[in-house]
């Protein structure tokens, strides 16, 4: 484990700071930094009592828990372990006999702009019709199902009623290769499969059920006895006699009422396989009761929900934030909330823009490379930038995914929210389960790129190896050293992976996440550095690819996108190589060296000399999955020189690889 150094910080102190305007922090939820101090003191004077009552006023309870935590097989941590509950039922049952029974619950907007709305009352109807389905196939409290959709209404019934009948689901991205597909089956030993037909996106009919049949041809999974089709087009699909049935056929008949089924606060709610894994595939495994609760708390304090206000989570359910921020956390708060099945590119680049003035969207949650990506398309067409579209609806940005460098958080406050919505730059992972180190709206002033401070309750902390806290000002290890509700409980079958994963011996107990940060010496505010496996060693100089890419990205007249990743060198142990998308044409020739030199030049006024890219390579874009993640591990390869060997089935745009494997 290497731990980053504050070698490069001084260069990069951001100066510029946005507090709330008192408008903002009159009417939010947590009012002022009096209010977030006042929740942070409570959890630190009564640690069990903090989250029992959260626990109490936010989650409705079938069987009332007595023990809040349960700490005597560290690291196995239980939240409120005697107590029972239904997920489903407090997303949807909740809500019936009130108001919001016959509010809005989903608006959602097809690829082709074709807009449906549904009701949480007939949610719940759907919801119930589709866990009698799977109850009818055999399905069953304890079971697994894999879940392979399309971003539509129907994959969130899907994962709502596998909660409601004590299931524990398994979302895989719907563009994952077969053979992902088939290793997460075999690995949870799941016994249905729900997928789809196809697809939509950008326009073009995507296999999803063909993706199926080649994971189950591959073998291993005999237990897979139902796969139920989600007829999204009317393009057919190959179906087996006996083992495939199509949502019509499967539906047909069932009752829309449906009693949820109560489980104990740590039944397994899902199992999420972390995103790039290799080897053997790493079930994140979430319990239901301390999930739920977090899920339901960070959209109440993190985005300062309102009853009136129409949200927008822009990630897929095939990943964390889709999970919490689209299938579970906004129905739990009665929220009502945009999906969106298409790409933000198609049919131009100024779909989320016009999305928002056309359902009055007020809160919208997006991904740095989606925002980034953005920028160029907008620079490069008028037609498409956001000045086009009424945002006025607009009152809170979010961020979410990997941190956000300064000048793209600086153009989505100016651009987006017309300098008036306060940004939620969150920090979090698959293994957090929701939020943990975030500005709250109304409390928090901003910095670009600083996630800032933790949520109550949750103590992070920068150490050094060892475990030792580091001062502010200096680069270390981001752990947090007390548990909370909605943390991983293990990963599936392989306990001993989850104790070296994320609480390793040398510190003391601490969960591990995996990343470098800094705390800033004037305000204590968190700023997230890269992965500790992406700092990078330069003659003995340690530092953060997130630093280098956004100096380079400052650079704001000339670069849309940059990623930086480490290569073997000879003379400096290793060596930066930057790859760079361009406000312009991609260069070539003498022109691509010429900006090449302008580039080093810039970093190392930026940062110094010793951050200076040794390579620099020019693409139209980054290696992307269809999800907007930057697909670093290739950039890895192609930067060694290697032959591309690994999976690239997910990627959005194969064909940049070649691209920018050119040299300069």
């Amino acid at each position: 484990m290497s731990t980053p150094s504050n070698a490069i910080e001084s260069n990069l102190v951001e100066n510029r700071v946005f507090p709330p305007s008192d408008a903002v922090v009159k009417a939010a939820r947590v009012s002022g930094m009096a209010g977030y101090e006042a929740l942070c003191a409570e959890a630190d004077r009564d640690f069990e009592g903090f989250w029992a009552r959260l626990a109490r006023e936010h989650l409705q309870w079938n069987k009332p828990f007595t023990q809040t935590l349960d700490e005597s097989n560290a690291p196995f941590f239980r939240w409120f372990g005697d107590g029972e509950l239904n997920a489903s039922a407090n997303c949807l049952d909740r809500h019936i006999g009130t108001p919001t029974e016959n509010k809005t619950a989903i608006i959602f907007e097809a690829d082709d702009g074709a807009v449906t709305r549904i009701t949480y009352k007939e949610l719940l109807g759907r919801v119930s019709q589709f866990a009698n389905a799977l109850l009818s196939c055999g399905v069953g409290k304890g079971d697994r199902v894999l879940i392979y959709m399309p971003m539509t209404i129907e994959g969130v019934i899907a994962m709502q009623a596998c909660a409601r009948i004590g299931a524990t689901h398994s979302v895989v991205f719907g563009g994952f290769s077969a053979k992902a597909v088939q290793e997460r089956i075999i690995d949870a030993g799941a016994v249905a499969v729900v997928t789809a037909n196809y697809q939509l996106r950008g326009g073009k009919e995507l296999p999803l059920k063909a993706i199926i049949d080649e994971a189950l041809a591959m073998g291993g999974c005999d237990t897979i006895h139902n796969v139920l089709v989600y007829e999204r087009t009317k393009t057919a699909c190959n179906m087996v006699a006996g083992r495939d049935k199509t949502f019509t056929e499967v539906l047909a008949g069932q009752s829309t009422e449906c009693a949820p089924v109560a489980v104990g606060a740590e039944h397994p709610l899902f199992i999420l396989y972390t995103s790039g894994s290799t080897g053997k595939p790493k079930g994140v495994q979430h319990s239901t009761g301390g999930y739920l609760l977090w899920a339901k708390l960070t959209m109440e304090w993190t985005f300062d929900l309102r009853p009136e206000d129409i949200f927008w989570c822009t990630a897929d359910i095939g990943w964390i934030t889709g999970h919490t921020y689209v299938a579970y956390g906004p129905l739990a708060a009665g929220a009502t909330q945009i999906i969106f099945e298409g790409v933000p590119t198609f049919p131009n680049a100024g779909r989320f823009w016009q999305m928002i003035e056309r359902h009055k969207c007020s809160i919208f949650y997006t991904a740095p490379t989606a925002i980034r990506s953005l920028i160029k398309a907008a620079e490069g067409d008028e037609a498409v930038h956001p000045a086009r579209s009424d945002l006025s609806s607009l009152r809170i940005l979010g961020s979410v995914g990997e941190p956000i460098n300064p000048e793209a958080w600086m153009w989505y406050y100016k651009n987006v929210g017309g300098e008036r919505c306060p940004i939620v730059d969150t920090f979090w992972q698959t293994e957090t389960g929701g939020h943990v180190i975030t500005p709250l709206p109304g409390a928090t002033p901003l910095v670009p790129g600083s996630c800032t401070l933790p949520l109550p309750g949750i103590t992070t902390a920068i150490v050094d190896e060892s475990g030792q806290d580091m001062p502010n000002g200096a680069g270390g290890i981001l752990v947090i050293k007390r548990p909370w509700p909605s943390m991983i409980r293990t990963i599936w079958n392989d306990p001993e992976r989850f104790k070296k994963s994320y609480f390793p011996d040398e510190l003391k107990g601490y969960y591990l996440a995996g990343d470098g940060a800094v705390r800033s010496a004037d305000r204590g505010y968190f700023r997230i550095t890269g992965r500790i496996d992406d700092v990078l060693n330069v003659s003995g100089h340690r530092m953060g690819t997130m630093e280098i890419e956004s100096a380079l990205v400052a650079k704001t007249d000339l670069v849309a996108e940059a990623a930086v990743v480490g290569r073997p060198d000879d003379v400096t142990g290793e060596a930066i190589c930057a790859f760079v998308v361009l406000k312009r044409a991609r260069p070539t020739g003498d022109e691509a060296k010429a900006i090449a030199t302008e580039l080093r030049n810039w970093v190392a006024k930026e940062i110094g000399p010793i951050a200076k890219p040794k390579d620099i390579r020019f693409g139209d874009n980054l290696p992307k999955t269809r999800s907007g993640k930057i697909m670093r591990r290739l950039l890895r390869s192609i930067a060694k020189g290697e032959q591309i060997t690994q999976d690239t089935s997910t990627l959005e745009n194969p064909a940049i690889l070649d691209q920018l494997a050119q040299t300069n």
